[in-house]
């Protein structure tokens, strides 16, 4: 079936042109551009937050181990400055066990009567003002 008769001149037929075609499409593809900035953005803040993640992670790992290592120079420290370890250093160093002769209990009476005498004689500063 023929809808138009063969005689018909379609070429002088023009269509009208659109004026606002160009704007459309001009804010069209600005608009697509904001949206995939915005997707772009949000994926680099995503990767961001996923790195720190990890870091956090690794810093927590670091953090336990150092952590431990501390407790563990703690109780080495300690068992180093027990009296039997010290005893046994000082013998290595050539030094000999305190002999009763050594000791003159007046001295140290007389050393400790006299310190605490010279306290309550000079009251400190924080009460002398």
């Amino acid at each position: 079936m023929r809808r138009l008769p063969p005689n018909q001149k379609n070429y002088a037929v023009r269509r009208e042109r659109d004026t606002h075609a160009l704007f459309r499409l001009a804010l069209l593809l600005g608009c697509g551009l904001v949206l995939a900035g915005g997707f772009v953005y949000a994926a680099g803040q995503h990767f961001a937050a996923v790195q720190y993640g990890y870091k956090t992670e690794e810093l927590r790992r670091e953090q336990a181990q150092l952590l431990e290592e501390q407790r563990r120079l703690k109780l080495e420290r300690e068992r180093a400055s027990t009296p039997e370890h010290l005893e046994e250093a000082a013998r290595e160093i050539g030094m000999k066990p305190l002999e009763p002769a050594q000791i003159n209990p007046a001295k140290t009476l007389e050393k400790t009567q006299t310190h605490a005498t010279a306290a309550f004689i000079s009251p400190s500063a924080s009460l002398g003002r």
